[in-house]
């Protein structure tokens, strides 16, 4: 576990190894006053770092794109340099949810809470939603159609209810959520199990070797599929996807219990993930980066090597009916044109293995949008196995010792269930009328085989995407093939896109958090390092993936790939952490909701 920040460093605790730590700490310095300048809070400059910070040393390169959590031990001249964090960090409109102190984040001192009426209810279960083979496969800038399956895909649920709450939370074997599923799947579950429409969650592990279906959907939604192309699909996918999801929930409400939670983190020794922007001499940041590059200096930024765990334990038999767990890590280790799950069903299968059958492992994607499993001081890539063995491996040993221990006292005491929601309005980027017709010229031509440059093909497409949601433009229609983000919810959304960020928690010692898109590490860690919750899970890619990117702030003016793909201004990101620590401290201090529920409220402020 890594070690906790101590009062002297708490203030420069963040990420640091011998090779990185004052570059990459001196950037979180800095980000006090990014947060600042995006909160508008008057008075405050971006402040020099201080004067034992140092200056910037030679950094010698790294031998390997791991870097681990620590804290940095720091001196702070000033208690002048508190107020300004606690300024510069905080959120909407309410000044008095300061972070943490570093005794606070020491000791995680018990939140306040009215004691629950009744016990906790958890339900779980899972549906098939594999495609058929010849259906489009996600995750490239190319077509890719499907020959075979490696392990079915799956929709897999987990349903909260305690004293008139209830939360549902589905993570699916998908590249992302897209607006349009999203929208389609909580207004059937809404309708069929009356659980409010704000409190579902869905979230897509973020396979590489799952469905394209966005295309599919729209069409399905509209009512344009023809009678060939259903034949030929054997059935329309889109409508089984829409049924699978949302069976998937009614199944885990069926089978809902008292439960009490299991929770806490484990560290993953064996190295299976790797920051993969690196460093170069020129200073530029430049992402697939190998050891084997000579321009390249060292790793850009760190990794979270926590992997997240809650054992969700049947208080009757004392046995485990799901496991549910997080870690930053991108899936894209498998590629080919065989469905698969990626390094997840391999968990599944040692958690089957260890703890039987109908045990379900839930797995959801931590942030993890600048990690990936290439190795740079290796030329071979870890494989599908050994990442899925490995994690499988920590998941099943953290899990069984929890259960010994859980014998005399569960890891939550005090199972409240509380569910927090806000709506965030992210602001969309502006491409120039000029960009927008270059990336209407460029993307038929990729489609119809011409070699594009390949950061100029994302840049069109992320383009024309913008378009659509900005302006819903009417040269788009289903057949055109400048179409490459087919959309109907969030079609002409405008300047802002509303995003979701939505907390579970229960007691004092659990917390999850879901944020849309792929999100940078960094800004996970931030969210675990000033949680008020002993254990904090941050799960990525929920309720839409529309964002795609979201980089740190100053990730913005370093660019390369994840940047390029971006689809939200600088400051993004940072404002899905604020909103996410409003709601945890809401949560703790058991406070209403938070304030600002609503677009308008929001950017009213």
């Amino acid at each position: 576990m890594p070690v906790a920040p101590t009062a002297k460093s708490a203030i420069w605790s963040g990420v640091r190894d011998e090779s990185i730590g004052f570059c990459v700490n001196r950037r979180a310095y800095e980000s006090v006053g990014e947060i600042a300048s995006i909160y508008n809070v008057s008075g405050f400059t971006n402040p020099t770092p201080p004067a034992d910070f140092g200056p910037r040393p030679k950094i010698p390169p790294t031998t390997t794109g791991r870097t681990m959590v620590r804290p940095l031990d720091v001196s702070v001249p000033s208690i002048r340099f508190i107020g300004i964090w606690l300024i510069g960090c905080f959120l909407w409109g309410s000044f008095d949810h300061s972070f943490a102190t570093a005794e606070e984040e020491n000791s995680k001192t018990p939140v306040a809470e009215s004691a629950p009426t009744s016990p906790l209810l958890i339900g779980s279960a899972q549906r098939d939603i594999t495609p058929p083979m010849g259906f489009p496969m996600s995750g490239y800038f190319h077509e890719r159609l499907a020959t075979d399956t490696r392990d079915p895909l799956f929709a897999k649920a987990v349903v909260f209810e305690q004293d008139g709450t209830t939360v549902v939370w589905v993570v699916c074997d998908l590249v992302g959520i897209t607006r349009d599923l999203y929208e389609e799947v909580v207004r059937r579950s809404e309708s069929l199990h009356g659980i409010p429409a704000k409190n579902h969650i869905l979230s897509a592990t973020h396979s590489h070797t799952a469905p394209d279906y966005k295309a599919h959907l729209v069409r399905h939604l509209r009512g344009e599929l023809d009678e060939d192309e259903k034949k030929n699909s054997g059935s329309p996918y889109a409508a089984g996807l829409i049924d699978g999801i949302v069976c998937s929930i009614g199944d885990a409400i069926s089978s809902k219990r008292a439960a009490k939670l299991l929770a806490g983190n484990a560290t993953q020794s064996v190295p299976v993930s790797f920051n993969r922007r690196s460093v170069m001499k020129d200073g530029s940041i430049r992402t697939w980066q190998g050891e084997s590059n000579p321009d390249r200096l060292r790793v850009a930024g760190p990794i979270d090597d926590q992997l997240g765990i809650v054992a969700v334990v049947d208080i009757e038999s004392n046995r485990p009916f799901a496991i549910c767990s997080s870690y930053a890590l991108h899936l894209d280790t498998v590629g080919g044109t065989r469905w698969s799950a990626d390094y997840p069903a391999l968990m599944q299968r040692a958690v089957a293995e260890n703890f039987g059958d109908d045990v379900l492992s839930i797995f959801g994607a931590g942030t993890c949008g600048d990690i990936n499993h290439a190795d740079p001081s290796r030329k071979e890539r870890n494989s599908c196995e050994f990442i899925g063995h490995a994690l499988g491996e920590t998941l099943v040993k953290e899990a069984r010792s929890m259960l010994a221990k859980s014998i005399e006292t569960p890891s939550v005491t005090t199972p409240q269930l509380k569910y927090r929601h806000a709506v965030v309005p992210l602001p969309l980027q502006a491409p120039t009328k000029q960009s927008i017709a270059r990336a209407k010229a460029l993307v038929p031509r990729a489609r119809e085989g011409e070699k594009i440059g390949f950061e100029d093909l994302v840049a069109a497409n992320r383009d024309v995407q913008l378009d659509r949601l900005r302006n819903n433009p009417s040269w788009i229609d289903a057949d055109d093939p400048a179409n490459v983000w087919p959309m109907i919810a969030w079609e002409g959304v405008g300047n802002h896109l509303p995003v979701d960020v939505s907390t579970i928690t229960v007691g004092d010692e659990l917390a999850i958090v879901f944020l849309p898109g792929e999100v940078f590490v960094d800004l996970g860690l931030a969210i675990k390092r000033h949680s008020p919750f002993k254990t904090t899970m941050v799960i990525e890619l929920s309720n839409c993936v529309e964002t795609a990117y979201l980089p740190t702030h100053a990730a913005y003016a370093q660019g390369s790939y994840e940047v390029i793909n971006s689809r939200t201004k600088p400051g993004s990101g940072e404002k899905l952490v604020a909103a996410a620590l409003s709601l945890l401290r809401s949560a703790a201090a058991d406070d209403a909701p938070a304030k600002y529920e609503t677009l308008s409220e929001l950017t009213a402020r």
